[in-house]
């Protein structure tokens, strides 16, 4: 049984391999766009129908990052480490899927929503992790990873736009909250899974926090400067979409808690 598995998901070469900004790279981007178009459209008449949407594709991307690690084994032969929720995008996921079940990490569902929202969407649109291997686009490791970012940028901006509240200037300071707290949470995994003991030897970048992946810092310096410019450039793209969502918004939602206060 582990081989048929292994045969239908392991890596295969092709003479049209993935490409960034190739055919099958340009149709996963149109879909994610058609999928959320659809959605929102659909939903335009209630916030609360597009709060279930939003519940739903969150979901359908924590399954698929849970499942991950089950398949992982039959495709790559091995637990990807990498993929261990140090990563913004992954673990965005979890948090924004236990904001949906712990009643205390509510307040924050827009901050992991928004946050997973610019993550996912940049690794959407330039998924390096996989165009690196040069394999087949129909593999499991370019489907999964695509799909996956897809689902949560989907469900991330689905959560924003039916939580209007949650987009105030006054959350802003729950959004650099989150980011601080990621920035500690990648600084503790790289800490503890960093280095070499036996046949054991990897060197993660969780969150950029360890080294620049653009190689402009010189590496003695990364390591200081790097949590600091995350937090800084993460927080700005936030505050851009919450601008742009703000512009988008009809003119009755932002108007609608001034005119409840004034009833």
């Amino acid at each position: 049984m582990y081989a048929l598995i292994h045969g239908l998901l392991a890596d295969r070469g092709s003479a049209a391999p993935f490409t960034c900004f190739g055919p099958w790279h340009i149709r996963t981007i149109i879909g994610a766009a058609v999928i959320a178009a659809l959605v929102l459209l659909l939903t335009k008449n209630g916030s609360r129908a597009r709060e279930k949407a939003a519940s739903v594709f969150t979901h359908i991307a924590f399954g698929l990052y849970i499942a991950d690690f089950f398949l992982m084994p039959f495709a790559y032969e091995q637990i990807d480490m990498e993929k261990l929720p140090f990563h913004v995008c992954t673990a965005m996921c979890v948090m924004c899927f236990l904001s949906r079940h712990v009643r205390f990490l509510e307040k924050y569902r827009a901050n992991f929503a928004l946050l997973g929202f610019v993550s996912n969407l940049v690794y959407l649109i330039y998924p390096a992790g996989v165009m690196w291997y040069r394999v087949d686009p129909l593999c499991y490791r370019v489907v999964q990873t695509l799909t996956f970012h897809a689902m949560m940028t989907v469900g991330c901006l689905l959560t924003l736009v039916a939580d209007g509240e949650g987009l105030s200037a006054k959350s802003c300071r729950r959004d650099l909250a989150v980011l601080a707290g990621m920035t500690l949470w990648a600084v503790l995994g790289n800490a503890l899974y960093n280095g070499a003991a036996g046949s054991y030897d990897h060197r993660f970048n969780w969150f950029f926090v360890t080294g620049d992946p653009f190689g402009i810092l010189d590496r003695s310096i990364a390591p200081y400067v790097m949590p600091f410019l995350n937090i800084a450039i993460f927080f700005a793209a936030e505050l851009l979409v919450r601008a742009v969502l703000q512009l988008l918004r009809p003119r009755s939602a932002h108007g609608s808690g001034t005119e409840q206060k004034k009833a």
